[in-house]
């Protein structure tokens, strides 16, 4: 119990907690210390984000493609035309096209009544509708012991009630003991049909047994063989189950590897398949198709009768050819035909100088960008007055003073940092460094119009002259492609794109070993292990506070049992004067 102030009239509570005040000092430096670690790893972690980013970038503007772009041309809609980075420039004649088509199988007949089947629901409990479906397996249970608890035994197949025997024996065990035991079909055990699983109304326990019995069952097993271009054979199987619907079957058909799209017409009352891929797209025996017999044949109509896909037939550069497609290539140049086409369309490839400028442009300026973060956080000015703010000081500062306030207080943290300064003169310097033994006109990116700023207060951003870009592009690509991603031995004879891959990978390497990164633990990375240390210095301050503060209760409870004391003491005294007189 804390006794505040009912002898001695002194507010107790507001003299501990002034005292405490002077003892929290400290500890407020050290809350201020671990905030600024915070935000300064914070820091390090933005600009290494921006870093990261900038070194993929640089990946790209290493590979042939980002260069090697190409455009194409078109004089008829009727054919479009896509170019790799590897094609070569020309120009193509297509002319009198005939598209190829896709094989095609349709039942040959209506399937079963248009007015009764519904294709949403079960194909096995509307198996009426399809005349004389019948039964093509017999099947076996082999019956024997039950490990475990069950309630039904699963067979195999689609299972009419009535092609199943009228009775199951076995034995059940019953208190540790086997008794015979016959079941009736439909009294004791039913069907269910959609399952395929026999159900005991009464679960039997393991160690019960089931005599094996014969029953006839219906085909479950489909399969349908398609063919690619090579005559290789992509077979699809498919299962039809008790609950399975003709939308369902036909959708599974149509999502499957064969290349097949599949649909039940509910207004003709037919099924019909179509392959995806135009062409003659045919087997060793001349079909684009192989059913299997049984209920694809017998009840969906399904036979041989096809209409087997075309191949296209047109003239390329003036002379007559086949494509088993309608999308073909031709030295890095993919064609689609789109529609037959008697008259004539060109196609002409050439370089894209404008994609490979605006990859260069690109470039530059996320690298001016990069630079100009690096500079402007190792330049920011350093406000020693404004400390990172404590609780007690923010509950008297409105947001925006806050804000205002932290805005000083962050300021200044990588001021001259050894790593940021180091990684942005490597930067620099690997534009200035021509490239040694360039092949072809261009060495260096003065030569392409890209200059470093003459004001230096842009701290080495680079200037783009368009035009003079764009003019070496159209000069020589190779050249300026080199400039960018030629390899070497040393950095002087790698290329630009190469050499800030690797400073700027070695900067990142080295702030994450201060400042770590969101996978690593603070024992990891330097700024962590002085987060560890300050908290482990908070947590022993805190308890040092603890104690002092019991120890000011102490001693202002003892002072006032003292004057509670003496106060009695005083009273008493005073009343014996007061009585002898």
């Amino acid at each position: 119990m804390r006794i505040s102030g009912f002898a001695s009239g002194m507010d107790i509570d507001t003299i501990v907690k002034d005292l405490m005040k002077a003892e929290r000092m400290p500890m407020n430096k050290l809350t201020q210390q671990k905030q600024l670690l915070e935000w300064k790893r914070d820091d390090y972690r933005e600009l290494n984000k921006l870093l990261t980013d900038f070194r993929n970038l640089s990946f790209d503007m290493t590979l042939q493609r980002t260069y090697s772009q190409k455009q194409v041309t078109t004089s008829n809609t009727k054919v479009s035309a896509v170019a790799s980075s590897t094609a070569g420039n020309g120009s193509y004649t297509i002319s009198n096209v005939q598209l190829a088509t896709a094989s095609s199988k349709s039942s040959s007949g209506i399937i079963t009544d248009r007015a009764s089947f519904d294709s949403d629901k079960s194909i096995w409990e509307q198996r009426d509708l399809f005349n004389n479906w019948t039964t093509n397996t017999s099947s076996t249970y082999a019956g024997g012991e039950l490990e475990s608890k069950t309630g039904f035994i699963q067979l195999d197949g689609l299972v009419d009630v009535n092609k199943m025997p009228n009775t199951i024996t076995g034995q059940r065990m019953v208190d540790g003991s086997l008794t015979s035991f016959t079941y009736n079909l439909g009294e004791d055990v039913t069907l269910d049909e959609k399952s395929g699983r026999l159900v005991f109304k009464e679960p039997l326990e393991a160690g019960s047994t089931i005599q094996g019995f014969t029953y006839e069952n219906y085909q479950s097993t489909l399969s349908i063989t398609t063919y690619d271009e090579t005559g290789r054979e992509l077979k699809g199987e498919f299962t039809l189950t008790g609950s399975k619907t003709m939308n369902q079957l036909m959708s599974e058909i149509s999502s499957s590897p064969i290349g097949v799209t599949a649909f039940y017409d509910d207004y003709s009352g037919e099924l019909k398949m179509t392959r995806k891929d135009a062409g003659a797209l045919v087997g060793v025996d001349g079909k684009s198709f192989a059913i299997s017999d049984g209920f694809f044949k017998d009840y969906l109509k399904l036979d041989d009768t096809e209409q087997t896909g075309q191949s296209a037939t047109l003239d390329i550069n003036g002379i007559s050819t086949t494509r088993k497609s309608n999308t073909f290539s031709i030295n890095g140049v993919t064609i689609t035909l789109k529609e037959d086409m008697p008259e004539t369309a060109t196609i002409t490839v050439n370089n894209d100088s404008e994609k490979t400028f605006g990859a260069i442009k690109n470039y530059i300026e996320k690298y001016n960008e990069l630079i100009t973060k690096i500079s402007e956080k190792t330049s920011q000015a350093v406000y020693r007055d404004f400390k990172p703010l404590t609780d007690e000081e923010r509950e008297s500062l409105s947001e925006k003073q806050i804000e205002q306030w932290e805005e000083k207080a962050k300021s200044g943290l990588l001021k001259n940092d050894s790593i940021l300064t180091s990684g942005l003169g490597k930067m620099r310097s690997n534009f200035y460094e021509p490239l040694a033994g360039a092949s072809g006109v261009f060495n260096q990116l003065a030569q392409i119009g890209i200059t470093t700023s003459v004001n230096y207060r842009d701290g080495g951003k680079l200037n783009i002259n368009e035009e003079k870009l764009r003019q070496a592009i159209e000069k020589d690509p190779s050249s300026v492609m080199e400039l960018f991603t030629a390899t070497g031995s040393d950095n002087s004879s790698q290329g630009l794109a190469r050499r800030l891959r690797e400073s700027v990978g070695a900067t990142i390497q080295q702030i994450e070993a201060r400042a770590g990164n969101t996978s690593r633990n603070n024992q990891q990375f330097t700024i962590g292990r002085e987060l560890l240390n300050v908290d482990k210095r908070i947590s022993t301050f805190e308890m040092r506070l603890q104690q002092k503060e019991s120890r000011y209760w102490r001693q202002f409870t003892a002072m006032e049992k003292a004057i509670n004391i003496s106060n009695n003491q005083s009273m008493q005294l005073m009343s014996q004067f007061y009585n002898n007189g």
